[in-house]
């Protein structure tokens, strides 16, 4: 990809990016970037148009909102942001001034409207920063996929939101945040800013600290968090979203990394010992794949099924139990156990259909 500096030669880092999740009045979005202002936030941020899960909700104000938002963050010294979904409203919401533009996560996890929204930018030779938020499910190669279909537009102020991912039963958060892709994300996109949506994440305004404060720990680049002046009569997401107050106590208890990487002679001799445990884990790993191919030319000859469920279950639970008694999650431990044997699974049927 194609990437610049993202805005750094505009705001500080960690970019701050704050406001409600609807602009609902122009008197409450100047109320609003007034109160993210004096918070730390450099970017003013409402949503005019809101994808609604089902018919009859507020889905916005649509562009009538857009010199709301615009006029507020101007009026406070702030960059204003909204979300575009599309073609329409990027035309709206670039002539009505807007400095950023957002593709929420409906938006990203469909192909062909980020490709319109693209074509749209391109079209009009915007010099926009566009933000995207990863897709609804945790698809790595759909989030990288839509930011490569901007960049490609000629977009080159690009940075991914990370605001969680949706999962049946999880009651504690909204948005599961499954640190795992963003991570890989910026393993494999090291030059793209990352920031993180832990207002969507956590769902409730009591938690949004502590994700903030993980996402920062895990180097992220910046926050975008929902703020509003009355998040009791808010329209939309009333639960997640903080006072200005909560929002400026947040920020200055928040600790910042100092570096990326400290390059101390203590943290060298850790990630050196990391290393060579995980030398001896990849041994082990081989060393067992082996067995399992041994096992699989056993079955071969003996016209056994490949896998009995029977024992796998009664593993699973043997060592879910082990894990737990030496200080392991037990469920961290069952992923890699179902991850090892799927692979020996895949190696053994290979042996057996020869």
């Amino acid at each position: 990809m194609n990437l610049q500096p993202f805005l750094d030669e505009f705001i500080p880092k960690p970019y701050i990016i704050a406001g409600p999740c609807s602009a609902e009045t122009a008197g409450q979005m100047l109320d609003a970037a007034r109160g993210v202002a004096a918070a730390g936030a450099s970017v003013l941020r409402a949503g005019a148009w809101k994808p609604r899960t089902k018919p009859g909700g507020f889905e916005g104000y649509g562009a009538e909102a857009l010199p709301w938002i615009v006029d507020a963050a101007s009026a406070c010294g702030l960059l204003s942001c909204t979300e575009v979904a599309t073609s329409s409203h990027v035309h709206k919401a670039l002539d009505a001034g807007i400095d950023m533009l957002w593709i929420g996560a409906r938006t990203t996890a469909n192909p062909f409207a980020v490709q319109e929204i693209a074509d749209t930018l391109a079209a009009l030779n915007a010099d926009v920063p566009v933000l995207v938020k990863n897709p609804v499910s945790p698809d790595i190669e759909l989030w990288i996929g839509a930011l490569e279909r901007i960049n490609a537009a000629g977009i080159t102020k690009v940075a991914a939101v990370h605001r969680g991912f949706s999962t049946y039963g999880d009651t504690y958060y909204r948005n599961s945040p499954q640190w795992r892709v963003p991570i890989e994300l910026h393993r494999r996109l090291p030059g793209l800013p990352l920031i993180c949506d832990p207002s969507h994440i956590a769902g409730r305004a009591e938690i949004v600290d502590k994700v903030a404060q993980q996402a920062l720990d895990l180097g992220f680049d910046g926050l975008m968090i929902e703020a509003h002046c009355h998040p009791a009569q808010a329209m939309s997401d009333a639960r997640q979203q903080l006072t200005p107050a909560q929002l400026r106590d947040m920020l200055s208890a928040l600790r910042l990394c100092r570096t990326k990487d400290s390059g101390s002679e203590r943290l060298a001799s850790l990630r050196a010992e990391i290393d060579n445990i995980d030398d001896r884990l990849l041994s082990l790993l081989a060393e067992r794949m082996a067995v399992t191919d041994e096992v699989g030319r056993l079955k071969q000859r003996e016209g056994m099924p490949v896998v009995q469920p029977e024992r796998y279950n009664a593993l699973m639970g043997l060592r879910s139990e082990e894990a737990a008694a030496r200080g392991l999650d037990p469920a961290f431990v069952r992923s890699v156990l179902a991850a090892i044997h799927e692979e020996s699974v895949r190696r053994q049927l290979d042996i057996v259909n020869r």
